[in-house]
């Protein structure tokens, strides 16, 4: 598929620009961002699928979504870098950096099922200062603003306030990259706990459902920097508790990921401290 020019009713700044500012573009982004590859998706056996590794796909929707935020972020801030899932890192020299996932959820994207999402985060020198998901399945916008507070839709998001596995739900991450026995140990003692595990599939929606408070929390031995950043702030500013990243790695290598509600995430820490192996 022909790529579609993409343009924002906004010139360029400087890198001094401010975090609002960022967020406002972000918002704004994801959604036209969205809305495309809704458009890949109701046209779903026209698609080009790949396979990249174990249960890890990629599509031409995928890539041809990312080239048109990146077009836009280069546009509208061409000092910021870029760390993106389908193409090359881009580094620049204003301090801030842009991390995009253009799909989250492909496995779901490609199979017709409607639970995937957009996610956008924006960093300065490593650390998330804004964060964008948005599903454009259901319509929502989730966001967040570093000291700004997390919404969905326009309306304050808060962090599960349960402080025992039997209230809700844990999210539990697993992926090709580490050992499938982790995932394993951690639903059996969510489960041991009188607690229940979710998964559908998408890293970056089940953080903003743990900033919602629909789920406790989220557990996940290694994510891509892509797939937590926004969600990891969503759930900080949501009032919850993150495992700290390490702002000089993460972008580019990753992290591990313990997320949830201020009074469960001690519990969920503990069972990710004996179910994680040694660093």
């Amino acid at each position: 598929m022909a790529r579609r020019p993409f343009a924002l009713p906004f010139p360029k700044t400087t890198a001094m620009s401010s975090h609002q500012d960022r967020l406002d573009f972000a918002l704004d982004l994801a959604r036209q961002a969205g809305q495309f590859a809704l458009g890949h998706f109701r046209a779903i056996d026209t698609l080009a699928i790949e396979s990249k590794g174990h249960q890890d796909l990629v599509s031409n929707a995928d890539r041809d979504t990312e080239t048109l935020v990146r077009d836009a972020i280069a546009a509208r801030f061409p000092d910021d870098g870029i760390v993106g899932e389908e193409h090359g890192r881009v580094h620049g020299t204003s301090g801030f950096d842009w991390v995009i996932d253009p799909i989250d959820g492909t496995a779901n994207f490609v199979r017709g099922i409607p639970q995937w999402c957009v996610a956008l985060a924006c960093t300065q020198d490593g650390e998330p200062v804004v964060g964008v998901i948005y599903e454009p399945a259901s319509g929502e916008m989730f966001s967040a603003l570093r000291g700004g507070g997390a919404f969905v839709n326009g309306k304050p998001m808060r962090a599960s306030t349960a402080a025992s596995l039997t209230e809700g739900s844990v999210m539990v991450g697993v992926s090709g990259r580490t050992d499938p026995q982790v995932a394993v140990a951690l639903v059996e003692a969510i489960v041991s706990q009188g607690g229940m595990f979710f998964r559908n599939a998408s890293g970056a929606l089940g953080l903003a459902y743990a900033a919602s408070g629909r789920l406790l929390g989220y557990v996940e031995e290694h994510m891509n920097s892509w797939d937590c950043l926004a969600g990891l702030l969503m759930v900080e500013e949501a009032g919850g508790a993150t495992l700290p990243i390490d702002p000089g790695t993460a972008l580019d290598h990753g992290t591990r990921v313990v997320a949830g509600g201020a009074a469960i995430y001690p519990a969920l820490s503990a069972i990710a401290e004996h179910a994680f192996p040694p660093r």
